[in-house]
């Protein structure tokens, strides 16, 4: 038998609340199937399952908030029978079955034979049994509840029909005035504690996760930083090219050609590409890159986008355009939230030249890109004014050094200077 445990989704994640079931007892389950959404204080994440095996039981009841490590729910493995499953549970000793866990919500002895329709579910399952409730981020959540709107009569635009937090504030706006002076009268009689606090609760939340992550990573990791001036003369020409002929909607952002370098270059870098863990680095096998994400209720969030050196330009930019809506509609995945090697941060938009980042836990390293700015620049002793980004690198000195970080650098200048290697790389 196998115990599905809550998972961390981050290095700054110590406890999680289950909003709902995927699943319920006898279901199949395969790698990588969605069975759970959980409430971390950035997102409600949809969390997968690593394994294969049949639903055994559902240990752990919605809306409870636990540590990471509870036993959330038990699997037969493949060819296992009940009966083994059973005959385990109760070798096991007084107490250890439901270690870490609040209550048991159901089990597959509770269902009926295969063949057989299934039964209404116990009381207090019906959670676990409606996989097709609507999907919430919970930004949206709170706004509505402090609007007073009703969220079954909105309409979702985000990832999987999600309601974001911009469909609560169009269906609020559509409200007629005699409706929308009965929601705010409700919303008066309301606890104050029910919605403005708990909209200023989780933004608090939020930055406190992110202030210990962060605090311990400047506590534990010895930092190194380098910087490197790259001119983008021969990119922005290149990327020009590419757009020309294209509709907005599908034009390739400078982002990605950056975040396709870094991967490029990390292959040449394994020591930057990986995990610390205990007292040795482990480098990856393969390149997943963490894209820093602002979100629109304040905070950040840096979930990964997979295999990067080996995506084309312009699947990586639908992936990067897919990552960023579901992020900012909170509906992202357990492994974009935990499998990254490296993070890439991206502030030019917002003016800044330089980035000196800080190293999310367990990875080794974080690269920074500032704003593209018209420079002097000399090239074969001629000067001329170019576009030119600072690339910046925060490293571990546990798992590089100096050297290795600035041969790094140089490499992603090449690179990026070199715009027809981007493509090519892919393959």
């Amino acid at each position: 038998m196998f115990e599905f445990r809550l998972p961390s989704l981050g290095a700054e994640m110590d406890e999680g609340t289950l909003l709902e079931w995927k699943v319920k007892p006898g279901d199949v389950v395969h790698k990588g199937d969605v069975v759970a959404v959980v409430d971390t204080s950035k997102s409600a994440i949809d969390v997968e399952i690593w394994t294969e095996g049949t639903i055994h039981e559902l240990v752990l009841e919605p809306n409870r908030k636990v540590p990471v490590g509870t036993v959330m729910a038990r699997l037969l493995e493949p060819g296992e029978s009940v009966e083994h499953a059973e005959a385990e549970m109760r070798a096991l000793p007084a107490g250890a079955v439901s270690a870490g866990a609040h209550a048991a919500v159901a089990s597959v002895g509770d269902a009926p034979a295969a063949a057989a329709p299934a039964a209404a579910p116990r009381a207090g399952t019906a959670a676990a049994a409606a996989p097709s409730r609507q999907r919430v981020s919970p930004a949206a959540r709170l706004r509505a509840q402090a609007l007073g709107l009703e969220l079954t009569g909105v309409t979702g635009t985000g990832p999987e029909g999600a309601v974001t937090l911009d469909d609560v504030e169009k269906a609020a706006a559509a409200m007629r005035p005699a409706d929308r002076a009965a929601a705010a009268a409700a919303v008066a009689t309301t606890p104050a504690a029910a919605v403005a606090p708990a909209v200023a609760g989780r933004a608090l939340a939020m930055r406190s996760a992110i202030a210990a992550a962060m605090a311990r990573s400047k506590r534990d990791i010895p930092h190194y930083y380098l910087a490197a001036d790259i001119p983008l003369v021969h990119l922005q020409r290149w990327l020009a090219a590419r757009n020309a002929d294209r509709p907005l909607t599908g034009r390739v952002l400078m982002a990605v050609p950056l975040l396709k370098a870094v991967a490029l270059a990390l292959r040449r870098f394994p020591e930057l590409n990986g995990h610390h863990v205990g007292d040795a680095f482990v480098p990856a096998e393969s390149i997943h890159v963490g894209v820093a994400i602002s979100l629109r209720q304040g905070g950040l969030i840096a979930p990964a986008i997979h295999d990067v050196d080996a995506l084309p330009i312009d699947e990586l930019m639908r992936r990067l355009a897919d990552l960023v809506a579901r992020a900012r509609a909170l509906t992202l995945r357990s492994s974009e939230m935990t499998d990254a090697t490296i993070t890439v941060t991206n502030l030019g938009e917002q003016g800044v030249e330089l980035v000196q980042g800080i190293i999310y836990p367990p990875q080794v390293a974080l690269v920074g890109f500032g704003r593209v700015t018209e420079r002097p620049w000399i090239e074969d002793g001629k000067v001329s004014v170019a576009p030119v980004v600072t690339a910046s690198l925060a490293a571990d000195h546990r798992a590089s050094d100096g050297h290795r970080g600035a041969l790094f650098l140089n490499e992603l200048a090449r690179l990026l200077q070199q715009p027809g290697q981007l493509d090519a790389g892919a393959t």
